[in-house]
């Protein structure tokens, strides 16, 4: 009887609702960042980039864990977040809910949270501050 009581780990991401709003939250300053630079002509292709970038991001986070379920030569770290840099990090946090995969690597998630942080302050000194901090060009 005792077996058939023990908990089963469940499958698929936990916390669904709350992780994704905190996603959204996470994409609000950089949408409305490159919604503004589109609106004021300045850069239109920013609203492709972070769609394409965090698709590439989570396909190289699904590559990298079918590689390190067989044991296969695995996705070179510095990849993975030079897609997240690139704008692929909302692809990539994605990515390790659904695969759980790079979760528990502490010095990995330092550095993927510093790139969401990096982006946050980029938006949030472009759109409030005119880029007075991180001005690019």
């Amino acid at each position: 009887m005792a077996e058939a009581t023990r908990a089963v780990p469940r499958e698929g991401v936990r916390n669904v609702r709350l992780k994704l709003l905190l996603l959204g939250l996470l994409c609000l300053l950089p949408g409305l960042g490159v919604a503004r630079m589109a609106w004021l002509d300045q850069a239109w292709w920013l609203l492709a980039l972070y769609p394409a970038m965090s698709l590439v991001s989570l396909l190289l986070y699904w590559q990298d864990k079918q590689q390190a379920r067989s044991q296969a030569r695995r996705t070179p770290e510095k990849l993975l977040h030079a897609s997240e840099l690139l704008g692929g990090w909302p692809g990539a946090l994605l990515a390790q809910q659904l695969f759980r995969h790079k979760t528990r690597k502490v010095s990995y998630q330092l550095v993927c949270w510093g790139i969401v942080l990096l982006h946050q302050v980029f938006w949030a000194d472009w759109l409030f501050l005119g880029g007075r901090y991180l001005a690019v060009g």
